[in-house]
């Protein structure tokens, strides 16, 4: 990749919630940016009044002129975008220089200290939180995130004068292999993606991979016991953390009255008193994590302290959109068996003897095919269960693969339903609800507005 002579950056798939911090970035760079995405959304509109040429039809005549020298222009593409997409092919056929864009963040990684967090579930909002300590302190960061962090109401922070730079490493397609972390943490290892990597020991040795990308003198923050084994080059940091044990933990933690404090244990900094932002438990983890990267960066006590409880939540992730005595409405972007479950328990943990009903719109015919009695264990935690059609996002149908997999697991007795996404307004309208989570990481979280207005209605 030959950036210093790139005039203009042309974007297939320019809408995804990664793909877009990249488009801002190159936008405050004063390049030419430009490119496709399937579908209009408030995101790619932002984009659009932001500076971006962005269009919603796969052709290449559409491609402006400025984006077609092909020594100027350099193409990102997501591989989420099909081999035979059109505008892919043009450029393709007329050499020009293409990259996804794991290997645009991997350049970055290698010209500033990256701070990258990897792992099943959790990522997003740990280095959500890891930006916005360090945003808040001296040392400042840039940040390519996969949610929208609402204290900036954006994805993507910039701050020229920091050598550090936040980053969501994706395992999808290996793509934090392009990565060179400074620093890393690793959430959670449990299998996913099977439709890439086939089996979880492949899934596992590509975790074991990325640890060797550590650069030497940087650090690897591991939760404590995952499954998969690490291989550190010499010179690299291993520590590990939990909520209750190891390097970095949690002490003295009070929940109660809509608030969660607890004293932080490190072996670089014990800090008291930290409260968190976004009360639900499974960040009381995710905020130590990113409490020893922003520590490793160099931010100090009194700005960590005001900077976790000053965190206001990343978009669809423990989202609440409604919270009063009578009703509770919040979006999740839990896809995954064990990320459900601990979305659930948490919920259950701020909300205990309420009672809870989780709307689940399925993500990918691979993930529910190879999951689905796990999928039907962690709904099996709610108190009633109403699922939705699969969402397909990039793929086809494969036969036999259904909703109806989970729904015929889930817990014998418990009330259920299987609804057209279509139908969730008349449902929740019909119906007597308490706290409502509404679960996945499809379009269905499109209805929380009409969601939030009938239950307002009623109360």
């Amino acid at each position: 990749m030959h950036i210093p002579r790139m005039k203009a950056v042309y974007f297939v798939g320019a809408g995804g919630i990664g793909m877009s911090a990249l488009v801002r970035y190159y936008l405050s760079q004063g390049m030419t940016v430009a490119g496709y995405d399937r579908v209009s959304t408030p995101l790619t509109e932002a984009l659009r009044q932001e500076g971006a040429d962005i269009h919603y039809t796969d052709d290449p005549s559409l491609i402006p002129q400025a984006c077609r020298e092909k020594d100027e222009t350099l193409v990102v593409y997501t591989p989420a975008i099909p081999a035979d997409h059109r505008e892919l092919t043009y450029f393709r056929s007329q050499g020009f220089d293409l990259h996804k864009r794991a290997e645009v963040l991997g350049l970055l990684t290698r010209q500033m200290k990256g701070l990258c967090v990897a792992g099943t579930h959790g990522k997003t909002t740990t280095s959500s939180i890891t930006a916005h300590l360090l945003h808040e302190s001296h040392v400042g960061c840039n940040a390519f995130l996969g949610g929208i962090v609402k204290n900036y109401g954006t994805n993507y922070l910039l701050a020229p004068e920091s050598d550090y730079v936040v980053i969501e490493a994706d395992e999808f397609d290996r793509s934090f292999h392009h990565l060179r972390p400074y620093a890393t943490v690793i959430t959670a290892t449990d299998a996913d993606h099977l439709d890439i990597y086939g089996t979880e020991e492949a899934y596992l040795e590509s975790f074991r991979h990325y640890t060797e990308l550590i650069q030497p003198g940087g650090a690897l923050i591991i939760h404590k016991d995952l499954k998969m084994q690490d291989n550190l080059q010499p010179g690299v940091r291993r520590y590990e953390y939990a909520r209750n044990e190891g390097d970095f933990h949690a002490e003295n933690i009070r929940i109660g009255g809509g608030r969660i404090v607890f004293d932080y244990i490190s072996p670089l900094g014990c800090i008291d008193n930290v409260e968190l932002g976004v009360p639900v438990s499974i960040n009381i983890d995710n905020g130590i994590a990113a409490l020893a990267l922003a520590q490793i960066a160099g931010a100090t006590e009194q700005e960590l302290r005001q900077a976790m409880l000053s965190f206001g939540g990343v978009v669809r992730r423990f989202d609440f959109a409604l919270r009063n005595d009578r009703h509770v409405l919040l979006s999740d972007y839990a896809h995954h068996p064990a990320e459900l479950e601990q979305s659930i328990r948490s919920v259950r943990e701020v909300f205990d003897g309420r009672r809870i009903t989780g709307i689940f719109q399925p993500h990918l015919y691979t993930r529910t095919r190879d999951f689905y009695k796990d999928f039907a264990d962690s709904l099996s935690l709610l108190d009633e269960v109403i699922l939705t059609e699969i969402y397909p996002a990039r793929e086809q149908p494969i036969e036999g693969v259904t909703s109806q997999l989970i729904y015929d697991n889930l817990r014998p007795g418990m009330p259920k339903q299987m609804v057209r996404k279509e139908d969730l307004p008349h449902i929740v309208e019909q119906g007597d609800y308490d706290v409502v989570m509404l679960l996945g990481a499809g379009d269905a979280d499109n209805y929380i507005p009409q969601l939030k207005a009938i239950l307002e209605q009623k109360a």
